[in-house]
């Protein structure tokens, strides 16, 4: 037998015999993400719809740095999140630092622009008849976000799963602003990490089956949802 399929056969048994330290590790991941999500899908949806239907000189410049943002590496948001947050930066004596509020801003941070720019392309994709009956009874900008959530619902809900789906399996800047301390900041990718490194592959593939399995059920969504619309 390989010590690859011992390692597998391992991780499954310690899955199956709830193994406390792969939950708490599995709890904390997903609380986090979670809480990412949706105080960044709050903001990003509603900042979206609002961009989505204004018209303003440097609306396509904004969209840019919104793509740009898409991409920038995690450690980037990590080291500059580090820096306002340690000791030395000007958030400093919010004590932020290595605790589950500065992973859940930095994941919120990572994932804020992704959703607000599905939402703005949402809006620009929609029914213009409804933008144009909204503007035709006079409904002020604030006024239309309502009916615009409602319309475009089944996206915004996609934009959502997506943003969840890329801020759970988020690592760089969860290791920098969290430290990866047990029972505390440790998720499922930073406790990957540092238990390959430590040699317990067992714990390690136990913890990837899991962030597999929730990959698989949030493309599964994601799948569903594109399928409906």
């Amino acid at each position: 037998m390989s010590f690859f399929t011992e390692s597998l056969i391992e991780a499954f048994k310690l899955i199956i015999h709830f193994d406390p330290s792969i939950y708490q590790i599995v709890w904390t991941s997903l609380k986090i993400s979670l809480i990412a999500t949706a105080t960044a899908g709050i903001i990003a949806i509603l900042s979206g719809i609002y961009i989505g239907i204004s018209e303003f000189w440097f609306k396509r410049t904004l969209q840019h740095i919104l793509n740009t943002l898409m991409a920038m590496p995690t450690v980037m948001i990590g080291l500059v999140l580090y820096g306002l947050l340690s000791r030395k930066g000007p958030l400093g004596e919010l004590g932020l630092l290595y605790t589950q509020p500065a992973v859940i801003i930095g994941e919120a941070c990572l994932i804020f622009p992704i959703i607000m720019n599905l939402t703005i392309g949402a809006v620009h994709s929609s029914d213009k008849r409804l933008k144009m009956t909204l503007q035709f009874m006079g409904a002020s900008k604030y006024q239309q976000l309502a009916p615009l959530i409602s319309e475009l619902r089944e996206t915004l809900v996609a934009a959502l799963i997506y943003g969840f789906g890329r801020a759970i399996g988020e690592v760089g800047a969860a290791m920098m602003l969290g430290g990866n301390i047990q029972g505390v900041t440790r998720t499922m990718t930073t406790a990957i990490a540092l238990e390959t490194s430590r040699g317990e592959f067992e714990l390690a593939l136990a913890l990837g089956i899991f962030l597999l399995s929730i990959a698989f059920l949030v493309n599964f969504f994601l799948q569903l949802l594109t399928e409906k619309n």
